[in-house]
């Protein structure tokens, strides 16, 4: 076995560890241990993903040798390398960018526990990724869930412990629907991992057996993943999770935590279902619907949200909503534009949210609109870096944003007659409603005029950490939206080998 083999195991485990060595350490040391273990990550996943891309072809490592059911196993293609190298650069920058804001606004002895959290949550969005077995996906959403908890509820204010509150309680109901759908599948098929499931219900599906049972199972578990990941109308949690949590939380939340719930979906559609039976099954139509439905009412509500924060949170319920619609398209050009946004969007909320926190800080931690007047004057970098995001979502070329819409727009052409002209309509008025938002926000902020008396005087100074994060993540963006033919060949060979 090749040693790069190893590092997706490497990966999980030297998290967890971390998440464990660092209880008994002060805030600053963990941070360190936590900064050093996520660029370890991150190299450690582009080594994976450099392997997978020249070999072309997936590699299994089952864990301690133990064959199943005994042992575990982690399964490693093209797509989850790309994934998790992805997530670990996002999740960096996030910390890195939201550093400075976070010791400011979380109790001195708590710093610490920020930073196991953010262990075990990279842990579980590895082992989400990365795992080729049922059960453990439903343990690691579980630890994710709990971590991405305690990251919101962290500040220990009034507000963020109701957020979190409401985030835990639609969470417990989508893993408690998708826990049972993982006991009737294991009734059904006697099986957890992922191979040994999709060879039992092709059986089934032949011979017509438990096919009331099946559908139950992929209903269940679809709307409990979807619900997870704020699909609408399931988003009720996600304005002030995102709102009253520290900006590396917000970032974090926002551009990893969803989507994670989402590759999984996928996962199980193409390697424990079968993406013949799910089409089949009539589920992907629903979500096209409500992908739609989330394109136009989050961008809705983000337009008459009254701060920049809940504006940035609303828009990811819309963002979401282009996720699920491309997965609704029901093809391999919709699942790719579907993935393709996925890294999209981690890259640029991440962006919106640091930013955003730089120009709340120039106008004197007020969140309003009319504080944020002439903000990019008072804080410069933050206020490029937003500009360059807000782009992004509305779809100017040379970004991430407008690959992402080019690649659903062309799906749309290749899709059912039926959801092409509607997605091309909802899609040129969800850009509408992009740009109505996001460039109200770039104005107000660029306005030098009628500036409040009190943000006057304040000018900031951008840290080297948060300016390096700000400056990365913009570079990521363009990378995205001048380098995406490689990347989308990565993705169809993802795609592929999950077929």
């Amino acid at each position: 076995m090749n040693f790069v083999q190893n590092f997706p195991c490497f990966s999980i485990v030297l998290c967890m560890a971390a998440g464990i060595i660092s209880t008994p350490m002060k805030g600053k040391t963990a941070k360190y241990m936590t900064l050093t273990v996520v660029s370890l990550v991150a190299v450690m996943s582009i080594a994976t993903l450099s392997y997978v891309a020249a070999t072309g072809e997936s590699f299994v490592y089952v864990m301690g040798r133990y064959p199943a059911p005994w042992g575990n196993e982690i399964r490693a293609g093209v797509l989850e390398a790309l994934l998790a190298t992805v997530f670990a650069l996002v999740m960096l920058f996030s910390l890195l960018g939201g550093m400075e804001h976070l010791f400011r606004v979380v109790d001195p002895g708590k710093i610490n526990l920020y930073f196991i959290l953010v262990d075990l949550l990279l842990s579980s969005l590895l082992a989400i990724i990365y795992t080729n077995d049922l059960f453990t996906g439903y343990v690691f959403v579980e630890i994710n869930t709990i971590a991405a908890c305690g990251l919101i509820m962290i500040r220990g204010s009034g507000r963020s412990l109701l957020a979190a509150t409401r985030y835990m309680v639609m969470s417990l109901i989508g893993s408690g629907l998708f826990l049972i759908s993982l006991a009737m599948l294991y009734d059904i098929t006697g099986h957890l991992l992922m191979e040994n499931v999709h060879t039992a219900i092709v059986h089934l599906v032949d011979t017509r057996e438990y096919l009331v049972p099946l559908l139950v199972i992929i209903s269940l578990s679809t709307v409990g993943l979807a619900i997870k990941s704020g699909l609408y109308p399931f988003h009720s949690w996600m304005p002030d999770a995102y709102g009253y949590a520290p900006a590396s939380s917000s970032a974090i939340l926002s551009g990893l935590v969803s989507k994670s719930y989402i590759v999984l979906l996928i996962k199980i559609f193409y390697r424990v279902i079968g993406f013949d039976i799910i089409v089949r099954s009539k589920i992907v139509n629903v979500l096209f619907v409500f992908g739609l439905i989330g394109m136009i009412m989050g961008s809705v509500s983000a337009i008459m949200a009254k701060d920049i924060y809940k504006m940035i949170a609303y828009s990811s319920i819309a963002q979401i909503g282009y996720v699920y619609m491309g997965i609704g398209l029901a093809t391999r050009e919709g699942m790719t534009a579907a993935v393709f946004h996925i890294l999209t969007h981690a890259v640029t909320k991440s962006l919106l949210f640091v930013s955003a926190k730089g120009l709340t800080d120039a106008s004197g931690n007020q969140k309003a609109y009319p504080a944020l007047q002439g903000a990019a004057f008072r804080n410069p970098l933050a206020g490029a870096a937003f500009l360059v995001g807000s782009l992004s979502m509305v779809g100017i070329p040379m970004l991430a944003g407008f690959i992402s819409k080019l690649l659903f727009a062309t799906a749309a052409l290749g899709a059912d007659p039926k959801k092409t002209l509607v997605t091309l309509i909802v899609l040129a008025v969800s850009t509408v409603l992009n740009a109505v938002y996001f460039l109200h926000t770039v104005i107000r902020i660029y306005t030098p005029v009628n500036i409040p008396e009190n943000v006057k005087g304040i000018h900031i100074h951008v840290k080297a950490g948060a300016a390096a994060a700000l400056v990365a993540l913009i570079l990521l963006n363009f990378v995205l939206g001048l380098l995406s033919q490689p990347i989308t060949d990565l993705i169809h060979a993802g795609i592929d080998m999950f077929a």
